[in-house]
């Protein structure tokens, strides 16, 4: 895979505070990677640094084969940015802002009003473009800021929380967007939004006080959660004992948690022992004993309980 985004050996301090660790990541064309982590981990100063907008401590990145230090002008050509809160000058409309940004990058003058044309198809602001950008909603703010960062067509795509403040639909467009988009380009997103991760990422990096403490694909990051391959089921209060004793005998079983229900039901959850899967053994149990079962499927596990744990230590009993 091509490398497009090298980053080799990162810090970063502010004074006493060493807010970026010695990490190291790569990340190649045709890749969306989710950069997560809490508050004040160190994800938008690494995409700062990165951007060119703070240098680092020390450590090298690479954007596009330039080095973001040495050659920062070839380097920033190749990226497009979208920071934090999306902030631009409220005073402009998004016509005019995006045609100031067609001048900053130098777009051709025939290219530019196909790009801009384009990108406003792209992002739906048709509607707003002759309006100030100070008295349009979070939501296409956040637009205008997408559209500005994609302008020049960038090989790399650097985004800050793409979908903060877009509604259930614009979110799903914008993820639909960067989709399509990362055919043919290296996109790096930091986002709180678990579920954006599902969504759109091939690979995930979570970053805590600093330092790299997951990189893998979503899968195997779901995978690390205690409910991987997990079993719920539900069934009659006559049933539930003589099942528990039943199910808790399996080799292949951890635990078993019974969990809030009505009082006619009891609702059992069982955790396999390594993440393996359970739920045939469980369905055939079922089978022989002809259980009535209200309610059976198999757990892909939690990623807000793998976030919790990875970052904390904390290990969730949901």
């Amino acid at each position: 895979m091509d490398n497009v985004i090298q980053v080799k050996n990162l810090s970063k301090h502010f004074g006493p505070v060493h807010a970026v660790k010695d990490i190291s990541f790569s990340v190649g064309r045709g890749e969306v990677l989710g950069f997560l982590g809490p508050n004040g981990a160190g994800k938008s100063t690494t995409m700062k640094v990165i951007t060119g907008f703070l240098a680092p401590s020390r450590g090298k990145i690479s954007v596009c084969g330039h080095d973001v230090l040495e050659e920062p002008i070839k380097a920033k050509e190749n990226i497009g940015y979208l920071p934090e809160g999306a902030p631009a000058y409220g005073e402009m409309t998004p016509r005019g802002f995006l045609g100031f940004i067609a001048d900053i990058r130098a777009l051709e003058r025939d290219k530019r009003e196909q790009r801009v044309s384009h990108v406003v198809d792209m992002i739906h602001l048709e509607s707003v473009l002759d309006r100030p950008i100070e008295t349009l909603s979070k939501g296409f703010k956040r637009r205008v800021g997408i559209a500005q960062a994609i302008l020049h067509d960038p090989q790399v795509l650097i985004m800050d929380e793409p979908t903060d403040g877009l509604d259930p639909n614009q979110k799903h467009e914008v993820r639909t967007l960067i989709k399509e988009m990362a055919k043919n380009k290296a996109i790096i997103i930091s986002t709180h939004i678990l579920e954006e991760v599902d969504a759109v990422c091939n690979r995930a990096i979570i970053i805590s006080d600093g330092r790299i403490v997951f990189s893998g694909t979503p899968l195997e990051l779901t995978a690390k959660s205690r409910l991987h391959n997990a079993v719920t089921l539900s069934m009659p209060s006559q049933h539930a004992q003589s099942a528990q004793e039943r199910i808790k005998a399996l080799p292949s079983v951890a635990a078993l948690e019974q969990q809030p229900s009505s009082d006619s039901l009891v609702r059992l959850l069982v955790i396999p022992r390594n993440g393996s899967s359970i739920v045939n053994e469980i369905g055939k149990l079922v089978q022989a004993h002809r259980w009535e079962v209200d309610e059976l499927h198999a757990e892909t596990g939690r990623l807000d309980e793998v976030f919790r744990s990875i970052t904390t230590g904390e290990r969730s009993r949901t």
